[in-house]
């Protein structure tokens, strides 16, 4: 077996054009790693860095996550990717309600870029209300003391700074997505989530060394950890195939159609978007409550912060709703069966129209459900294992979810190359499956 996966990293080397295409995106993402060391100009990092540490909150530490620890730094990459992330969701929504948009989605090639171009707009704007909002609150905590020279001046120049990083990045994650291997805004955030891995892994080895950790329970989380990424890798490949029989069709002297076919519904069609949302939603309250001293305030911040019982209810209740929620945005089942009923196709014992949009719907809410209750055990697990039994686990859920998923896609990328050019892909049987394979 690793002779095999041996066999299979040589090979990708002995391909050119995918050679010039991992350097390039691993070349992309050690200047990402570069300039997440570069601060912002005018702030005492030192001290704000210490301060967010203890009063940050619990949306800073998720946010944090997607930006590779630039925000707790405030390097000039604070503000990430998490802008054109939001764009590009906002417009995805919006592409439902409002025509234009959903009229462009589906013109192909020119509807997409034109809607790219909409989201890069988007990104900068949230970018610049971001980094402005920034500014103005890192003047207005702890009297001023982690700005040098408050003011217009340093506004502006946060702002500009704050809005410029992101926008590098989002040149970067689409120079990547064109010209390297697998997507770059996934790449991006995978990189820097991995960045964080080693430090991780130390504080746990040095809790070991100093006692407060057993070697039992280290090898607990140890095993724990390959029995989550494993039910993540099973779970995010699964699918259910739907048959679909196409009828036969003549047209002049050949005959057309006549095959069976299938169409794959994904188990976790929304990804790792409802934990994104679910957490910004419930720690948005708790992270402002943190800055307010008024006692009910503290006392309604307490309630929502993470290892409550009425958080992790909250938690897991908008996790299956944006589950829900997204899926009916990105599948419609009335479309699916119209598509089925033009060209001619039908599921064996289904009556077209009407009964296969039903049936659709059907299927999509059961296996919708399984993964809802699948996403929101895997983001729960952590949540329970640091605040309820005391054990230090510095690997969340929705990190895994973003390493396990982007890794499987990369790597399905790269074997669709070696396919392609007759070389053997990383698996002896069948083909590697990502998240959207």
């Amino acid at each position: 077996m690793f002779e095999r996966l041996f066999t299979s990293f040589q090979n990708i080397f002995k391909i050119p054009e995918l050679r010039i295409r991992i350097l390039f995106t691993l070349g992309m993402l050690v200047a990402y790693r570069i300039g997440a060391h570069v601060p912002t100009p005018g702030i005492n990092n030192e001290e704000l860095a210490k301060f967010l540490q203890e009063r940050g909150g619990s949306l800073l530490g998720f946010l944090d996550i997607f930006s590779g620890g630039n925000l707790s730094r405030l390097t000039i990459f604070a503000l990430g990717i998490m802008p054109y992330i939001s764009a590009s969701i906002i417009l995805q929504l919006l592409t439902v309600v409002v025509p234009h948009l959903g009229k462009l989605a589906k013109e192909g090639e020119r509807g997409r870029k034109k809607i790219i171009q909409y989201t890069r707009y988007g990104t900068i704007v949230i970018s610049f209300i971001q980094g402005f909002g920034i500014a103005v609150g890192l003047e207005g905590m702890n009297q001023g003391a982690f700005v040098l020279s408050p003011g217009w001046s340093f506004r502006f120049m946060t702002v500009i700074t704050l809005t410029a990083g992101t926008a590098f990045l989002m040149w970067l994650g689409e120079q990547i997505t064109e010209r390297g291997v697998g997507n770059g805004i996934s790449l991006i955030i995978f990189a820097g989530i991995v960045a964080r891995l080693p430090s991780a892994v130390a504080q746990t080895f040095d809790l070991y060394q100093i006692g407060q950790l057993s070697f039992i329970l280290l090898m607990a989380l140890a095993l724990l950890m390959l029995a989550v990424v494993g039910a993540i890798v099973f779970l995010e490949s699964g699918r259910r195939k739907i048959s679909v029989q196409y009828a036969k069709r003549v047209i002049g002297r050949r005959v057309y159609g006549g095959q069976s076919t299938h169409v794959p519904l994904k188990l976790n069609t929304a990804g790792v978007i409802p934990p994104i949302f679910a957490s910004s939603i419930i720690a948005f309250p708790a992270t402002i409550a943190g800055f307010i001293q008024v006692p009910w305030v503290q006392s309604l911040g307490s309630q929502l912060a993470p290892g409550s019982l009425l958080y992790t209810m909250l938690y897991v209740g908008l996790i299956l709703f944006f589950c829900f929620f997204y899926t009916a945005v990105v599948l419609n089942p009335v479309d699916m069966a119209d598509n089925m009923k033009k060209y001619g196709g039908f599921i064996p014992g289904i009556r077209p129209g009407q009964r296969t949009s039903d049936y659709i719907y059907g299927v999509l809410t059961r296996i919708t459900f399984v993964g809802a209750l699948y996403l929101a055990a895997v983001c729960v697990i952590p949540e329970f294992l640091i605040y309820k039994l005391n054990v230090p686990f510095y690997f969340g859920g929705t990190s895994l979810l973003i390493v396990i998923g982007v890794g499987l896609d990369t790597a399905q990328q790269i074997e669709s190359h070696m396919l392609m050019r007759n070389y053997e892909g990383f698996l002896a049987k069948g083909r590697l499956r990502g998240r959207s394979g």
